[in-house]
């Protein structure tokens, strides 16, 4: 799944991650698209705090979190 927050200021796209992570099964990967360069840290610690897998950043605006739970 993408999720595309291109556009966006922080936190929305954290709040679009949190609303779709369910739409994934256990195991499975989504990729927000989002350019505010707050992303790059709310993500990562996101996924901390929610148990989540990040994966990184395999590309220039794109974050990968796999669900873990």
């Amino acid at each position: 799944m993408v999720i595309d927050c291109l556009g966006q200021k922080c936190p929305l796209p954290v709040i679009a991650l949190a609303r779709h992570i369910r739409e994934v099964g256990v195991g499975e990967v989504i990729r927000v698209l989002a350019d505010d360069p707050a992303a790059a840290n709310d993500i990562p610690a996101w996924c901390r705090m929610k148990e989540q897998e990040y994966l990184g950043s395999p590309e220039r605006h794109a974050f990968d979190v796999r669900r873990i739970s």
